[in-house]
């Protein structure tokens, strides 16, 4: 800690990330432990987070992450949006598809930006905002295979780092799509949809590509 930062704070935004990583909550006791204050700085922690919705507790007296982080997060999305838009313009014409940058909402992907080409005769129209099943289509598929366990070297060829589908949201329609990675608290993809029978295969490559300078741009 410096003169320039506040214990108080800094010891509230570690009990939400320590919850924000756990399905079953924390107790005082445990909290205590991890963040190596007492219970009763941990008490006042909890009931000043708990009057902003941030956090929770049961009948149990376990904390955890409250509605109120839902509001917060929503205006993320503006902001993610604005960094990915310089890199999914590149996306757009260099392909000549409608290029999008998805995130994950609950079970679903969401769709937070959109590019379309501007120099084609026709694209797939897709819009900021659409939903589907994340394990459907290329961008919920890229951001699943990203949860896997990472392959051993000798089995990499069979994971090229990015995902192909073909008519799951739309007939006719493909898609290549290559998750976020190394970004702290976003978990997503960038892709591109085309009306094709098959993806070029240079596609696959660009949206890795695309997707890397996304998530640099979040770091």
């Amino acid at each position: 800690m410096t003169a320039e930062t506040s214990q108080t704070l800094d010891r509230g935004l570690r009990v939400l990330k320590l919850l924000a990583d756990t399905d079953h909550g924390l107790t005082v006791t445990e909290l205590s432990h991890k963040l190596g204050v007492n219970r009763t700085v941990v008490y006042r922690l909890l009931a000043t987070l708990e009057q902003h919705a941030l956090v929770r507790r049961d009948l149990g007296g376990r904390a955890r992450v409250g509605l109120g982080v839902l509001g917060l997060g929503r205006q993320v999305h503006p902001l993610v949006r604005e960094a990915a838009m310089p890199a999914l313009r590149s996306l757009a014409e260099d392909i000549g598809a409608t290029a999008h940058l998805t995130l994950v909402d609950g079970a679903e992907a969401l769709a937070v930006a959109v590019v379309e080409p501007t120099w084609t005769d026709y694209h797939v129209a897709y819009r900021a905002g659409f939903r589907h099943p994340l394990e459907r289509g290329a961008a919920g598929k890229a951001i699943l295979a990203a949860r896997q366990p990472t392959q051993p070297a000798d089995e990499a060829e069979d994971d090229p780092g990015y995902t192909l589908t073909h008519g799951e949201l739309e007939a006719g329609a493909c898609g290549a799509a290559a998750p976020l990675l190394g970004v702290t608290g976003v978990e997503g993809s960038v892709g591109v949809v085309m009306l094709a029978d098959v993806v070029p295969e240079r596609v696959g490559e660009r949206v890795m590509h695309a997707a890397r300078e996304v998530a640099e741009a979040l770091r």
